[in-house]
């Protein structure tokens, strides 16, 4: 695998971790009130970044396969 792979592979190991930890941040039940956003609900919501975790695992298996 090249280089210009490893570093993509990598890049979105940690987009991984920080959707998971974003994730799970958001799921907390007080968070809501804090945030205190209107606009972004989307953004505020657990399963957006469970959609972006699955989309990055994707890619690193996609990316993984073609050595």
């Amino acid at each position: 695998m090249d280089e210009s792979k490893r570093r993509a592979i990598r890049f979105l190991e940690k987009e991984i971790e920080t959707y998971k930890a974003l994730a799970l941040f958001l799921a907390k039940e007080d968070i809501k009130k804090h945030l205190g956003v209107k606009g972004k609900k989307d953004l505020t919501r657990p399963a957006y970044y469970r959609g972006r975790m699955r989309e990055a695992r994707k890619l690193v298996r996609e990316l993984k396969k073609t050595r």
